[in-house]
């Protein structure tokens, strides 16, 4: 979806492309940034970034003049110049103090440089778009082995506590998700597109780990399941002001392994 240098923007946040929670290493992702300046000039390059040099006949540049079997045309190559654009539009916007329910795709484009038709060709609508715009902000979901299972539960219960802590260092993020909570239609896209996600890569890393004899086998996968997040969801979602130590994620899976029931007296 946007260049692969991996840098980051201004938010502090790695953009992304467009891999999935959960992606096992080696799966495609990151990002280039940019920053919300220069709206204008970046997407003034987009006609030629998005339409190939043709020649006077109409013909693309380069193609021969008889080449019956080649490939068509699948429409415009996407621009990631123009979607830096859009999503660094919709961020500075919000900034401004500009609420989500207010935002049109005609602002955002008007901000951005871009046509109306650039960002529907990407996105559907104002909810898909600023989905987009809270992962861009959010830390990176981590890569996991999609092989492992108490090991990529932990890095997956740690990538719930750095969002966790994203979201208390972020006035913008924390007020985001707030205004996104009072949008069924907008949360229940971020539910489906990332929150889903999310848990399902989690449930089956509980199951590897039941497969691979490091948890029980005679307990519900979901109860076990939550029994793992629920700690960690508790602390950075209903306790704002809970600590959020480096540890936590390996402390939560000790606790749950050794049990909750007092040492036997000799």
């Amino acid at each position: 979806m946007q260049d692969q240098d991996g840098e980051r923007d201004r938010h502090g946040a790695r953009n992304r492309g467009d891999a999935s929670p959960g992606t096992p290493v080696g799966a495609p992702g990151g990002a280039s940034a940019g920053t919300a300046a220069g709206f204008a000039d970046r997407a003034a390059a987009e006609t030629s970034a998005e339409a190939p040099a043709t020649t006077a006949a109409g013909v693309p540049a380069g193609t021969p003049a008889e080449a019956p079997d080649a490939e068509p045309r699948r429409g415009r190559p996407r621009s990631a110049a123009a979607e830096r654009a859009i999503l660094d539009a919709v961020i500075a916007l919000l900034e401004a103090g500009e609420p989500l329910a207010g935002l049109s795709i005609e602002r955002i484009a008007r901000t951005a440089g871009v046509g109306k038709a650039t960002i529907y060709r990407r996105w559907s609508d104002k909810e898909e778009l600023f989905v987009d715009v809270v992962r861009d902000m959010e830390p990176d979901d981590p890569p996991v082995s999609g092989t492992e299972g108490l090991a990529d539960l932990r890095v997956m219960l740690e990538s719930l506590r750095t969002r966790g802590l994203a979201q208390r260092s972020s006035a913008l993020l924390h007020n985001i998700f707030a205004q996104m909570k009072s949008h069924p239609k907008l949360w229940n896209e971020y539910h489906g597109t990332v929150i889903a996600p999310r848990r399902l890569a989690l449930l089956e890393a509980v199951r590897r780990a039941v497969a691979a004899g490091e948890l029980r086998d005679d307990l519900d996968v979901e109860l076990i399941d939550d029994l793992f997040v629920g700690p960690m969801l508790v602390r950075t979602v209903h306790r704002p002001d809970a600590p959020l130590p480096d540890d936590l994620a390996d402390r939560i899976i000790t606790a749950l392994l050794q049990g909750l029931a007092p040492a036997a007296r000799v």
